[in-house]
């Protein structure tokens, strides 16, 4: 057996320290150690990394990339350890906190309204939400659960669909008064199209003519990085918008919003998936919410994101 081996546990605890605090004397103070145990700790791990993971000067202190890697990490690890330990003195009962990161829209419309439950169901567990149209980084601990939309990369991350949801081209009565209604794709060239601002493999809309699938170009005076924003610009009559048709139920619905194009809409799917850290060690209350997500946004997708347009 080899002795003297390394208390990780207290080296990710002191760097943390350190990493929150900006100081050694200030983290030494905190753990009740002195400035220069702090110091030896540091150095102990940048030596056995092999690599700097804070850069010190008379009035502060920084960490470098690879040390907000590692204080990710050990966030991530420490999180864990402790979430196990309360897993197992309440018997079982998933415990501990789930930050969960979504697109407004999602929020709004699918995941706040079963949070409720879920609660109920797991009094011990809390929720933090990050509503965010930019993705998380959950390899590096950012966030335990992501629900991400379209096409998912190859990664080690796990991931289980909630769903699907299509898209319509629509505007406002408004706007269709004022400006006509496009009876083609190719009369979007002379309309205010109002678009996502993400990088895509194929700039455009696509749509279908004749059995054939093609991308259109379309331009305009705003662009956005949320669907909210973009159905909240077409409320107000300033163009036309080409959104996931969960976004818009209620005011196709109501008339607020009219869909166009119909006959051309490729029918395009983008798939929902909540993609997360997998693995025998997922915490208990990582897997019961996103067991719990499967089993409630199968009924959300029946009731929204698959709405059709009539």
């Amino acid at each position: 057996m080899k002795h003297g081996k390394t208390d990780r546990t207290a080296e990710m605890e002191t760097f943390l320290a350190v990493a929150c605090v900006g100081s050694l004397s200030g983290a030494a103070r905190e753990l009740g150690l002195t400035p220069s145990a702090v110091s030896r700790i540091m150095t102990r791990i940048e030596k056995r990394l092999g690599v700097r993971l804070i850069v010190r000067s008379t009035r502060s202190l920084r960490l470098t990339s690879e040390g907000e890697s590692y204080a990710l990490a050990a966030r991530r690890i420490l999180k864990d350890l402790d979430d196990t330990e309360a897993t197992i003195a309440n018997r079982g009962s998933p415990s501990g906190n789930i930050k969960v990161s979504t697109a407004t829209a999602h929020c709004r419309l699918a995941l706040v309204p079963v949070l409720k439950e879920f609660l109920q169901r797991y009094p011990d567990i809390t929720i933090e939400i990050d509503v965010t149209d930019q993705i998380s980084d959950v390899s590096a601990g950012q966030v335990d659960v992501a629900i991400r939309f379209g096409h998912l990369p190859d990664s080690a991350l796990n991931a289980r669909r909630l769903g699907e949801t299509g898209r319509v081209v629509l505007a406002s009565p408004e706007y269709l008064a004022k400006a006509g209604v496009p009876q083609t794709p190719e009369d979007l060239q002379d309309h205010n199209c109002l678009d996502f601002n993400f990088r895509r493999f194929e700039p455009g809309w696509p749509f279908r003519e004749e059995g054939n699938n093609f991308m259109l170009p379309v331009s305009g005076n705003i662009i956005a990085n949320n669907g909210e924003t973009l159905v909240e610009l077409a409320l107000q009559g300033i163009g036309i918008t080409r959104v996931g048709s969960f976004h818009v139920q209620d005011e196709l619905a109501s008339g607020k919003l009219v869909p166009l194009l119909e006959a051309f809409n490729p029918q395009d799917k983008e798939a929902i998936h909540a993609v997360f850290i997998g693995g025998k060690n997922t915490p208990a209350r990582i897997r019961v919410f996103v067991d719990y997500l499967v089993e409630k946004m199968l009924f959300i997708e029946k009731r929204i994101f698959n709405t059709s347009v009539k």
